[in-house]
């Protein structure tokens, strides 16, 4: 049996150096250009235009989306497989290049929708390398102590690209025409991430083997098998916490504008109020990392995730006043900040790295599950009875009952060489 450490690091040896904070700069370069915002944050700009070249309506080009997530749900577990038997760098490397053209693909679009959608599950699949399973990995095994914090930074490459590509790909669209936006968009992750994966991106244990040094690579391959960890009760509280926490987090951020709307702000308000969640997702990353080194996971989840449930809790009300409205923007999108960066850290601490690919891949699924359900459980709430209220209520009661969950996660296990054929771990 594996020994427990409830606040402390189940690993030993220390094993942060300065060349581990160049390889968070580039896994924060790698999220930026890959499959998960790059989609979602240019989908906007390309809508209209499309709707002008072929008559689409705005609801079936936003199904792509749908067709991304899912996919994903998929091919997501598929890429954390090829990460555990190929390493996470090549995997990077060859899924940011197909990522980049099958981006690139969509300038050719001749106005059959279901080419377009085709479009978009291809790239799904080839660019699910892109997502967060391969960068995590690699951060993970260079840091300890600050891992959390390393997580953080790692993860606002999506906020940098949420704030610059989109007046970036509006200048191609206006000066270029939509196809050369495809185009200039697609070169992105082939022209910036891939020289920067190969320059920087190191596994920890690929450098150590290089000097004839095996200690990164005992502490990489620690952790349980996949089947080991879907024996393990960790595994399942983990995936019902996930679940909930997905659907409540995710399903307010595509319903803001429609929620405020319904408070009868005007169009101008509005977006000067949802401008400030990017930012406050950044910081979500950040001060959530920081805080995840210095407290208990579950108990740090559960403090950070009251700020959440205390803005969808001030959208649910009679009334909303200008400034209410902005707290409660800054506080939902502080959760989504968080999120991914938790799911990372707590898979890391409770299952190791040893397939470390494979099983954050499959809590990629339960997240894209329920973030995709989620959106659509609030537009049919509003669709029936013409608000949010009741709707927003059930995220603040999933999203409390899923970091409750958490806490029955008990103390973090500390895996060792014997416990790598040990089929018994809990």
């Amino acid at each position: 049996m594996t020994s427990q450490v409830l606040g402390g690091h189940p690993y030993s040896q220390p094993r942060e150096t300065p060349r581990g904070w160049l390889v968070v700069l580039a896994a924060m370069v790698g999220v930026a250009v890959g499959l998960s915002p790059v989609p979602f944050y240019t989908i906007g700009m390309f809508a209209p235009e499309l709707s002008k070249a072929f008559g689409w309506s705005f609801a079936a080009m936003m199904g792509s989306i749908g067709v991304q997530s899912a996919v994903v749900m998929v091919s997501g577990p598929l890429a954390g497989f090829a990460v555990d038997r190929w390493g996470p760098r090549r995997v990077a490397i060859v899924s940011l290049l197909l990522f980049g053209l099958c981006f690139m693909s969509l300038a050719l679009s001749n106005g059959s929708l279901l080419l377009y959608y085709a479009q978009w599950g291809v790239m799904s699949v080839l660019g699910a390398g892109t997502l967060s399973a391969a960068w995590t990995r690699v951060v993970n095994g260079w840091f300890d102590k600050n891992r959390g914090l390393a997580l953080g930074f790692a993860s606002t490459g999506t906020g940098l690209t949420g704030f610059l590509i989109k007046p970036f790909t509006a200048w191609i669209i206006t000066d270029y025409g939509w196809r050369a936006a495809f185009v200039a968009v697609g070169l992105l992750p082939i022209l910036i991430g891939v020289p920067i994966i190969l320059l920087l991106f190191h596994e920890r244990r690929g450098l150590a083997a290089t000097v004839g040094s095996n200690e990164a690579a005992e502490v990489e391959e620690y952790g349980l098998t996949l089947m080991q960890a879907l024996r393990s009760r960790r595994f399942w509280i983990l995936a019902a916490a996930f679940f909930l926490i997905a659907f409540a987090l995710t399903a307010p951020t595509p319903n803001l504008e429609n929620i405020l709307k319904s408070f009868h702000f005007e169009l101008a308000q509005i977006g000067r109020i949802t401008a400030s969640f990017g930012l406050a997702v950044i910081a979500g990353r950040i001060v959530g990392g920081w805080m995840l080194d210095r407290i208990w996971a579950p108990a740090c989840a559960f403090v950070i995730l009251l700020v959440p449930a205390l803005g969808s809790w001030l959208l649910a009300g009679d009334t909303l006043s200008g400034q209410a409205a902005l707290a409660a923007v800054l506080c939902i999108g502080f959760g989504a900040g968080f999120e991914f960066d938790l799911l990372a850290y707590l898979i890391s601490r409770y299952f190791g790295q040893r397939n470390y690919g494979m099983i954050y891949g499959c809590f990629y699924t339960v997240i894209a599950f329920g973030g995709g359900l989620g959106p659509v459980v609030y537009g049919y709430a509003f669709d029936s009875t013409g608000t949010y209220g009741t709707a927003l209520l059930i995220g603040v009661a999933c999203v409390l009952t899923g970091s409750v969950l958490l806490l029955l996660l008990g103390a973090y296990p500390v895996f060792t060489a014997a416990d790598a054929a040990n089929p018994q771990q809990s």
